[in-house]
């Protein structure tokens, strides 16, 4: 059983998201402000926690840094706004993803499984990670798809690792054009689609239609 912690200011959301958690096995933690969270996060055994942004005594967004440095739990937003660039500021904060309020339980849950999965099967940088029928050798620097090999050029490779480690996590255009390609670039986003269009080329059964590598418009992109 995974205890959730849950910010939300509106005790209508809280008796929600209790509800949702349970049913799925959950113990949910719920904090009805900032204070409250950090409290609760500090005292121990949270595995991920569930941020509303508007809470009465700090921003959400300036919250989110503090929560993540006091435990090192995946934090997905769950936020009425819906601004794209309010949802890469979060990502970039380090949230594990991001939904948007009203939202759907069954989603919500198996974007919560996808961050516990994530936050659970980190493996070291010269290790060998998998996602779905891709497995990635970083100190071999092999690539199989469905146990088909597949010849990556140094780029294609390291985007792909990154999505492959992130666990089914969201990750901005510009978390992965700085891991890349260098901070110098992270606005440089036609280079990263130009090698997710080449990936998408030797890893999808059909291109056209990607499954695997996933597009969130106006943010980054995901392993499905």
């Amino acid at each position: 059983m995974s205890r959730i912690l849950c910010v939300d200011d509106e005790a209508a959301i809280l008796r929600l998201l209790s509800v949702i958690l349970q049913r799925d096995g959950h113990a949910p933690v719920p904090a009805p402000d900032a204070r409250a969270a950090m409290a609760a996060l500090g005292a121990g055994g949270i595995d991920a926690v569930l941020l509303d942004l508007g809470l009465p005594d700090r921003d959400g967004l300036e919250l989110l840094p503090a929560l993540r440095a006091l435990a090192a739990v995946p934090v997905i937003v769950i936020s009425a706004r819906a601004d794209v660039q309010e949802k890469v500021a979060a990502l970039d904060l380090g949230a594990a993803d991001y939904v948007t309020k009203p939202f759907d339980g069954d989603e919500l849950l198996a974007r919560l499984r996808v961050a516990l999965r994530g936050a659970g099967t980190q493996a070291g940088r010269d290790g060998v990670l998998t996602h779905g029928p891709i497995r990635l050798d970083r100190s071999r620097h092999e690539v199989s798809v469905h146990d088909r090999p597949v010849a990556l050029t140094p780029r294609e490779f390291a985007v792909l690792a990154e999505l492959v480690a992130a666990g089914g996590r969201i990750l901005t255009h510009g978390a992965l054009l700085e891991s890349v390609w260098g901070k110098a670039h992270q606005q440089d986003v036609e280079y990263l689609r130009v090698v997710v269009r080449a990936l998408r080329l030797k890893l999808e059964d059909d291109p056209a239609q990607p499954r695997l590598i996933r597009n969130e418009p106006g943010i980054g992109y995901r392993l499905d």
